[in-house]
């Protein structure tokens, strides 16, 4: 369904490549809440806040419907439930109660967005769980997208939170617990799991998830860069072919499980580097033309969604939102980071199909070609040049068909790939506010059924060809 095509090595750059779509044969549609955000739990209680003021409303309404997940390594080490029956437990550093999910319910009503909540398993308090999920379920009702048991439980082991040799069949006997003890009190909460640390672990787990626990959504993590990797990370990395080829595998490996078992599986929690992100890296352009081209590999693959993992306290890391000081993220003044504009970028593909496409000639290094079928007959493509600036300007030919007249092209744009401000989709920037519009989009005339769109390195674009 997508192309990521590289030059051999050695290979001189080709200026132009040529790319048919075939209309006849288009996956399945990209879902109405395919786009996401995820946030660590113990940011609930800020995040909740913003329900009343600030920028997030705005931000997320730009976007459309989606899901807004709470999680993260602090679900099971630092945030606690607590409630007139639940004493704050003594391992928790955050506090998270009935008030806060209360405020979580409006953010929601007010952004159209429906919430996935993770309850913590590590510290293993079934009861407080499933008071927790009661609250979440009388607040937000159909809001409440879903529950997961545990953050990365497959990871417990060697994080010395379970004794070794921990597997999938004790999560599973330790999850069954929880789930019993919450349809107790809230029956017919929808439960997703296992929410693994990454897919290489995800056929064993996953399959004893859908074969054991029948869940609602299968998720997962996904991380291309290690922040303790040798060679350390680096955007030539992040933007490699290299890169881009291992994420289709691991994209495989989670909708396999998936299909096999008819049940849609969200990559609930990804970004470019783990443990909070590089800087310079993961506060970057690079970091834009990364998640356009991977939410567009995962939007191919048939899965059913996305979280962009963030942390609105950290402009240095991974985030598509932050909060430059600590004034501002009191009052929920928060700042599109260049993440961001790949979630506006690709909003306009939902309700779109993947179509298969070929390399009728020539080769490109290092480019990402995406094309979708939408509603109304058009089409629209997704293009990502990661090659370095200074690389030669690419055409690529589309073939969209003879009756075809015009196409408009929508440009993802940034100073260098290393740039951390000045980033702009359709030359503008998001607004303080958080609000966006394009400015007077590009054009390129359709002739003899090519639309040959040019594409400077280090950017990304959205050609649009509007029904025949």
């Amino acid at each position: 369904m997508l192309l990521a095509l590289c030059a051999p090595a050695g290979a001189r750059a080709a200026s132009a490549v040529s790319v048919s779509l075939d209309a006849l044969h288009p996956g399945p549609a990209v879902p109405r809440e395919f786009l996401g955000l995820s946030f660590e739990a113990g940011a609930l209680p800020q995040i909740s806040r913003y329900a009343r003021g600030g920028d997030l409303v705005t931000m997320l309404r730009s976007l459309g419907p989606g899901i807004i997940r709470f999680g993260g390594i602090t679900a099971d080490e630092n945030a606690g439930w607590t409630d007139p029956q639940t004493p704050q437990p003594p391992w928790s550093t955050v506090a998270i109660t009935p008030a806060d999910i209360r405020a979580v319910a409006v953010l929601a009503h007010r952004s159209g967005w429906r919430v996935l909540l993770t309850v913590g398993l590590a510290h293993y308090e079934p009861q407080a769980a499933a008071r927790e999920v009661a609250a979440a379920s009388r607040a937000l009702g159909h809001s409440l997208a879903a529950v997961e048991i545990g953050n990365e439980p497959d990871a417990y082991g060697k994080h010395g939170l379970r004794e070794l040799p921990w597997l999938a069949q004790g999560f599973t006997e330790q999850s069954t617990t929880y789930r019993e003890a919450i349809a107790a009190l809230t029956p017919g909460v929808p439960i997703a799991g296992p929410d693994v640390s990454g897919s290489g672990i995800f056929t064993d787990w996953g399959n004893a998830e859908a074969l054991t626990q029948s869940p609602a959504m299968l998720t997962g993590h996904h991380y291309p860069l290690g922040c303790a990797q040798t060679p350390a990370p680096s955007i030539e990395q992040l933007l490699s072919p290299a890169t881009r080829a291992l994420e289709s595998r691991s994209l495989a490996n989670y909708t396999r499980v998936g299909l096999a078992d008819g049940i849609p599986v969200r990559v609930d929690e990804a970004n470019s580097v783990s443990c909070g992100g590089v800087a310079g890296i993961s506060n970057t352009f690079a970091s834009a033309l990364w998640a356009t081209g991977y939410i567009t590999q995962v939007m191919a693959s048939g899965a059913a969604g996305i979280n962009l993992q963030g942390n609105p306290a950290n402009c240095l890391g991974y985030t598509p939102v932050c909060a430059p000081t600590p004034d501002a993220l009191a009052a929920g003044r928060l700042r599109a980071q260049p993440d961001w504009y790949s979630l506006l970028l690709t909003s306009s593909l939902i309700g779109c199909r993947p179509l298969p496409s070929t390399v009728a000639s020539g080769a490109s290094p290092n480019v990402l070609i995406a094309p979708f079928a939408c509603p109304g007959h058009a089409l629209r493509v997704v293009l990502v040049d990661d090659q370095p600036p200074g690389s030669p300007l690419l055409t690529v030919r589309l073939a969209v068909g003879g009756s075809r007249r015009v196409a408009g092209v929508l440009r993802l744009t940034g100073p260098s790939q290393t740039a951390t401000a000045g980033v702009l989709l359709g030359g503008r920037a998001v607004s303080a506010r958080g609000s966006w519009r394009p400015a007077a989009g590009g054009r390129v005339i359709v002739r003899s059924g090519i639309a040959a769109v040019k594409l400077p390195a280090s950017s990304a674009a959205l050609v649009s060809v509007p029904r025949a």
